[in-house]
């Protein structure tokens, strides 16, 4: 019997605990689905994940729906945690939130549910997914939402078209301020609640304090680009390329009329780190990055005689929120690819993502960066 005639698919709805996946659940339900809601344990360090599991079993209560909390603890620990940790003490900038969606949410979150009897998983990202295409070629795609300022697509990109086949976004269509009316119009005890902020599973806790427990702290040098000593910080590796703060200059040098100061690279080995004044310095800016670990969610991209040749068009960010730039994405030797932008773009991190879009805003794939120049 199929959905048609009269069987309700079964979903299982990831229940944060705050107001955009009670929201997302809620529309399921009204939509009659058969809404099963879960809440997906994970590592955390301050202690408000049990808050916001207390905050999903009510909201699954208040929709008359089953609960169930899935206990991903020590996987997240080795799979997310530990590649954050492993990233930094390397000298990168890894993506913690892009790796829980491939490791966690996507990946053991979604193969539970299957194994369980669930027809889709959905959570309360913002990003749209609609049907593209005709008869053999039809195809779920991803796009950008239509909160832009919402969007999370760039943390969405290593999906696969297999997984989309059971992946419901239903915030995409949606802005924030009418997901707030929404969870008000239903009542959701969540209305109100403060989206939170940062890495998720570190709460309250400072990005630099948390790695102090894993990476020993070492006193090295503030250069400028021409070498000249500036201040000193405590380990290169707790520094992100683009970061204004956390590190001193010297009396010589700091006067009232000084730009502030970012950090345009940073080496490891040496433990030093390189500023750069002011955030319009060409030091802060790059021409083009070299991905690894790249993925495609358009399968046709990779088909494509131009992409093999010379590259094709693309928009792209290398960091959340960013505007979409226009670049050229190039194939290169042994797996790997390059992105060409039509202008510099400026505090480009290795370890991130660099997510790349067509010009109607599909996501077409994204790698990790490896290099910029």
């Amino acid at each position: 019997m199929n959905y048609r005639q009269g069987q309700k698919k079964k979903v299982f709805a990831a229940l944060s605990g705050g107001v955009d996946s009670s929201v997302a659940a809620a529309l399921l339900k009204k939509q009659n689905f058969n809404v099963i809601g879960c809440h997906i344990k994970c590592y955390n360090v301050d202690g408000c994940a049990e808050g916001d599991a207390e905050d999903a079993r009510r909201v699954a209560e208040q929709l008359d729906i089953p609960f169930y909390i899935f206990d991903f603890e020590q996987a997240y620990k080795e799979r997310v945690m530990q590649y954050m940790v492993d990233g930094y003490r390397a000298g990168l900038t890894p993506n913690p939130d892009v790796m829980c969606n491939k490791e966690v949410k996507f990946g053991l979150f979604l193969q539970r549910a299957l194994a369980l009897g669930a027809d889709w998983v959905a959570t309360g990202h913002y990003i749209r997914l609609i049907k593209a295409g005709r008869g053999v070629e039809r195809r779920r795609v991803l796009k950008i939402a239509r909160d832009k300022n919402k969007d999370q697509s760039y943390f969405l990109w290593t999906l696969t078209p297999d997984q989309l086949q059971h992946c419901l976004f239903p915030l995409g269509g949606y802005t924030k301020q009418q997901v707030r009316l929404l969870a008000r119009k239903f009542c959701l005890l969540t209305a109100d609640k403060k989206d939170s902020q940062g890495i998720c599973f570190l709460g309250k806790v400072m990005l630099a304090d948390f790695l102090k427990q894993y990476i020993p702290e070492k006193q090295g040098a503030v250069l400028n680009a021409a070498g000249q000593l500036l201040g000193e910080h405590r380990g290169a590796q707790f520094y992100t390329i683009g970061q204004r703060h956390g590190f001193s200059h010297s009396n010589i040098l700091k006067n009232i009329g000084m730009k502030p100061h970012y950090v345009a690279e940073k080496n490891v080995e040496t433990n030093t780190l390189v500023v750069a004044e002011g955030d319009t310095n060409p030091s802060l800016y790059r021409k083009e990055v070299v991905l690894q670990e790249i993925n495609f969610l358009n399968p046709n991209l990779i088909t494509s005689g131009a992409f093999r040749l010379k590259g094709v068009p693309v928009l792209t960010r290398v960091r959340y929120r960013q505007l979409l730039a226009p670049a050229v994405l190039c194939q290169l030797a042994g797996g790997r690819y390059k992105l060409i932008f039509s202008r510099p773009q400026r505090f480009v991190a290795p370890g991130q993502s660099a997510v790349f879009y067509s010009k109607d805003g599909e996501l077409l794939g994204g790698g990790v960066i490896s290099s910029a120049s």
